[in-house]
């Protein structure tokens, strides 16, 4: 009996200790989860992941358009620990991104890009390094020809490659995915490495679908659980290992292209992003708080490679498939490129004024493509007031940019693929609505190149080609989600134009 006895108060006292300690862990939760006073609406959120299984990952930005409705124009949404916002409307967004930019301007450093990236790089460090590293970037960006005629001919030049590439398809069947990264990334990397690659360098194209991996894995429900459950899913196998192995990958071959530079490496003869840096490395010396240092190096480029590739390709993907699945809109740009530019004519910036529908179409295939629906996330750098709401430092800031290109209000057919939008009386409009590029001081620093590259190339591929659906193949609309909205895997016809 007093070893029974014994048993049964044991086994009472464990579960006694197991429920206390559930108890504790969820008050704790509460607790720290608690909003503060005045913080803006949103709804229930379950312990420790709050409002994670709220939205469908496949399609999040339209999860949470729902919600928006219902809660306003600022909703407030919990990811685990984090707590974020969702701002809506133009005058909220200006007044948030522009009025206060000083309190938005930081990025939240969430687990799973911390574990990478920490605060290294031009899109997630903040403070005075973000400020050393932009400044850089930019100046450094405008000396190898932003903004200059000489980016402008590599631009035409490797559009010219483009169209021999695909001509060699003979107006049969092919993805065009990684050959339009393949153009659009040697843009970039002739800044950034000081040479372009061949588009049958099966290391530069390993390296493209390592890109084309990380897009599509980073946004996954089970790497966004890491940001939930950071320490649990580390030891755990899944998508988020194989993510980091991806993420390695790409910084071993920046490294190398670095080593490569050091060989012959003149500092007064700068060939590239990379060879500046190293310049101005060595200006900081032994500086142990400068933020110029071969792993900034190494995060600064990788940004660059990857916002340079990934938004201007994804496009361009999307161009040619509303394109082929609106013959009459393709019809009108191939008419506007024969009375401006003929079949001879090299596509260039000078004439994109004498180009009102094409120009247009390139901006609605922006608005429609809508490939980064949220934007880029900010952080609230200091305590803030929006909208008679308290947002405390730290918040995550959301801009839904997917519900401005779709407000009816602004927008005659807000579903529905039409240059019209950005014309009035046969000329250009631009409108304020429209904001792919973001706005204020974390505004896409390269959106001059991005605009040159997407008219450029656009126009160059409408000259030489009429794109259409293969026979018996429908096109379709449907989208992958990722880092960025792209489309789904399609095949398309590009046939020569005479």
């Amino acid at each position: 009996m007093d070893s029974l006895a014994a048993a049964l108060w044991a086994g009472l006292h464990l579960r006694t200790v197991l429920l206390g300690a559930a108890v504790f862990l969820l008050l704790a939760n509460f607790l720290k989860r608690r909003h503060p006073k005045n913080y803006p609406p949103g709804p229930p959120g379950l312990p420790f992941f709050g409002n994670f299984f709220l939205l469908d990952f496949e399609q999040s930005h339209l999860a949470i358009q729902p919600y928006v409705k219902k809660y306003g124009n600022l909703l407030s949404l919990d990811f685990g620990q984090m707590r974020s916002v969702i701002i809506s409307g133009l005058a909220l967004i200006k007044e948030a991104l522009v009025n206060q930019d000083q309190n938005f301007v930081d990025r939240p450093v969430m687990p799973l890009r911390g574990h990478f990236f920490k605060t290294n790089g031009l899109v997630m460090s903040n403070g005075q390094v973000w400020k050393e590293q932009r400044r850089f970037a930019l100046m450094t960006l405008r000396n190898f020809g932003l903004g200059k005629k000489t980016l402008e001919e590599r631009i035409q030049e490797e559009a010219h490659y483009l169209v021999q590439e695909i001509e060699k398809e003979e107006a049969q069947p092919f993805d065009p995915h990684f050959k339009i990264n393949n153009a659009v990334s040697n843009i970039i990397c002739s800044v950034t490495f000081g040479e372009r690659f061949e588009y049958q360098d099966d290391q530069f194209q390993e390296l493209l679908r390592l890109l084309d991996d990380v897009t599509c894995l980073e946004t996954s429900l089970w790497c966004q659980l890491y940001n939930v459950i950071p320490r649990i899913m580390d030891f755990l196998p899944g998508p988020h290992k194989k993510l980091f192995k991806y993420w390695d990958k790409m910084k071993l071959f920046v490294a190398h292209m670095i080593e490569n530079h050091k060989k012959d490496w003149d500092p007064d003869k700068p060939r590239d992003f990379i060879d500046a840096y190293l310049k101005e490395m060595e200006k900081h010396g032994d500086d142990a708080t400068s933020s110029f240092n071969e792993e900034s190096l190494i995060f600064c480029t990788l940004d660059l490679f990857f916002a340079g590739t990934e938004t201007t390709s994804t496009t361009l993907r999307w161009a040619l498939l509303y394109m082929a699945l609106n013959p009459d809109i393709q019809e009108k740009v191939h008419a506007e490129i024969d009375r401006v530019l003929g079949q001879s004519q090299q596509p260039g910036m000078a004439f994109r004024d004498s180009m009102p529908y094409t120009y247009a179409a390139v901006h609605e295939v922006q608005r429609m493509g809508n490939i980064i629906p949220m934007n880029v996330p900010r952080a609230v750098s200091t305590p803030t007031t929006l909208a008679g709401y308290h947002l405390p430092k730290g918040t995550m800031i959301l801009t839904n940019l997917t519900a401005l290109h779709k407000d009816p209000k602004v927008w005659a057919t807000p579903d529905k693929f039409n240059p019209e939008h950005f014309l009035e009386n046969g000329q250009f409009k631009k409108k304020e609505s429209f904001l792919p590029f973001s706005i204020g001081k974390r505004v896409c620093l390269g959106e001059q190149l991005a605009r040159t590259e997407l008219f450029i190339f656009f126009t160059s591929l409408m000259q030489k080609f009429t794109f259409k659906p293969p026979d018996n193949e429908q096109l379709s609309l449907k989208f992958r989600m990722g880092l960025t909205i792209s489309p789904v895997t399609y095949r398309i016809c590009a046939v020569p134009r005479t």
